[in-house]
């Protein structure tokens, strides 16, 4: 929901950091590995339930989720050619950091009292895994068959994103309250399944009534 206010708000101080870091050791490729690994970590930590490690692995990781975009950009505009392969590294990694980070908290905070966890329910934790298998699965769908068909969303980012209620900033904001409020986990996530239930919801018919229409002239 409020992806488009934060790219706008963030895309120049990317940009600087992007110019920053733009060396010929650091490629975009390496920055998404290195987001994934920290995000990897970050699940492990908050399984181990060392809350304030997770949060700043956590972060850090979306840092780098952040810039590896403006970099490759920035070396697009150098002359190098776009490199396909960078997007689907981009959001594979993301897929398995988002999944790896929600297991982590879960396992985290349905440990019994006595084992330092909060004795959670497992079942919001698995609706969320559900709700966020169901949006991947709308806007990828969505993504490979608008470029098909001439009704691609061309923003800068690799895929066509279709807008919801839950997106990526909203994302890490609720995982950041994880790891800040482990306590109160559970709740957050039950909630949180819900949002993101109905952004999936908004997803599948606003792809499918996007797909109906006829693809604009300059789309295709």
């Amino acid at each position: 929901m409020f992806d488009a206010t934060m790219r706008s708000v963030l895309d120049g101080p990317l940009r600087a950091a992007a110019r920053t870091v733009d060396r010929a050791w650091i490629t975009p490729n390496r920055i998404s590995m290195l987001g994934l690994a920290l995000g990897l970590g970050s699940a492990l930590a908050a399984g181990l339930q060392w809350w304030a490690l997770a949060l700043v692995l956590w972060l850090t990781s979306r840092i780098c989720d952040g810039l590896d975009g403006p970099l490759a950009r920035l070396r697009i505009d150098g002359g190098e050619a776009a490199d396909e392969a960078g997007g689907f590294v981009d959001i594979t990694a993301d897929f398995v950091v988002y999944g790896a980070t929600v297991l982590g908290v879960a396992i985290g905070v349905t440990a019994s009292v006595g084992s330092g966890g909060y004795d959670a329910s497992w079942i919001p934790f698995g609706l969320v895994l559900l709700t966020y298998y169901v949006n991947g699965a709308a806007f990828l769908a969505f993504s490979s068959i608008a470029e098909r068909t001439g009704h691609r969303m061309d923003d800068g980012r690799s895929l066509s994103f279709l807008g919801g209620l839950a997106e990526g900033t909203e994302t890490i904001f609720i995982h950041s309250l994880w790891l800040i409020l482990p306590m109160y986990a559970e709740q957050i996530a039950w909630v949180w399944a819900v949002i993101v239930g109905i952004s999936a919801t908004q997803r599948m018919i606003g792809g499918y009534l996007t797909l109906r229409r006829p693809a604009s002239p300059s789309a295709s």
